[in-house]
C-alpha cells in the first residue's frame, strides 16, 4: 500500500469486505499526530506532505451559462439575418491607465442600426441594467433577441430574458467571429474611440452623437441605404 491515498486503503477495505475498517480521515488524523510523526508516516502519502492542507468547503458553482442558451440552438432565421430585431452585444476596452470606463455596443443584425452605452467598470449588474434600460427604450417588435460572448459582465442575462422577454444567445468560448456583426461595427467605432482615448469625460450625449453618425452613414452590405433607413423600413414591415 506504499504511496496509496488514505481514501483508497479505506474504501478498498470496503471493497474487500474488511472486518476491520479504518475511514480516510482516521488514517490522516494518526499520520498527523504526534506518534505519526515521530514515525514519518507522511512519507508513505503520495504526495510526501509533511503537514496536512487545510480543508476547505468547496462551493459548487452553477454554471453561468446555460447549455440552452447556447448560438447552436439560435434559430435559422437569426443566423441568416431573414428576422428584423434581433441583436448582438459587445464590450470596448479601452487602457487600464485611463480607467474601468467602456462602451458597450448593441448592433442590430439585419440592419445593423447601433446603440453605444457608457458603463462606469465592467461589473455586471450595471452593464447589464444599462443594457435593459436601451432594449426598454426601443419598439417591441425590435426586442427580439441579443446574442454575447461569455464574459462575466454578461452573466446577468437571466434578468434581461425574465423582466423584458428578450431571448438570449451565448457564443462558444473563444469564438468572436460568431458575433461579427458587432465585431465589425466596434472597427468603425475605434476610428472616433481609440484604446487611448480617454471617456471618463465623455457625455451620453456624445455617444448619441456618434450612434447618429453610424447610423446615418451608407453601407455597401445595405445596398447604400443608412442602418437608420433600413431600421425604418423593417419596423414597417413588422407592423403590416
Amino acid at each position: 500500500m506504499n504511496g496509496w491515498t488514505p481514501a483508497q486503503i479505506g474504501n478498498r477495505m470496503i471493497y474487500e469486505g474488511a472486518k476491520l475498517r479504518v475511514c480516510q480521515e482516521t488514517i490522516y488524523r494518526y499520520i498527523y499526530s504526534k506518534e505519526g510523526m515521530a514515525q514519518e508516516l507522511w512519507w508513505y502519502l503520495p504526495e510526501h506532505r509533511k503537514s496536512r492542507r487545510p480543508r476547505r468547503a468547496r462551493k459548487r458553482q452553477a454554471p453561468k451559462f446555460d447549455r440552452d442558451v447556447s448560438i447552436l440552438f439560435r434559430p435559422d432565421d437569426v443566423a441568416h439575418r431573414r428576422q428584423f430585431g434581433h441583436w448582438e452585444a459587445d464590450l470596448i476596452l479601452f487602457k487600464q491607465k485611463l480607467g474601468q470606463s467602456n462602451v458597450t455596443s448593441l448592433v442590430e443584425r439585419v440592419s445593423r442600426f447601433t446603440v453605444l452605452l457608457k458603463n462606469p467598470n465592467k461589473r455586471t449588474k450595471p452593464v447589464m441594467g444599462k443594457i435593459m434600460k436601451a432594449v426598454r427604450d426601443l419598439p417591441h417588435l425590435a426586442q427580439k433577441s441579443i446574442t454575447f460572448d461569455r464574459g462575466s459582465e454578461f452573466v446577468s442575462w437571466p434578468h434581461l430574458q425574465a423582466e423584458i422577454g428578450t431571448q438570449t444567445w451565448f457564443c462558444d468560448p473563444s469564438s468572436p467571429w460568431q458575433k461579427g456583426t458587432v465585431e465589425n461595427t466596434n472597427r468603425r467605432v475605434r476610428r472616433w474611440l481609440p484604446r487611448k482615448r480617454d471617456i471618463r469625460t465623455m457625455k451620453d450625449h456624445d455617444l448619441k452623437m456618434l450612434c447618429d453618425r453610424l447610423n446615418n452613414t451608407p453601407r455597401k452590405c445595405l445596398g447604400w441605404k443608412t442602418p437608420a433607413e433600413v431600421f425604418r423600413e423593417k419596423m414597417l414591415e413588422e407592423l403590416r
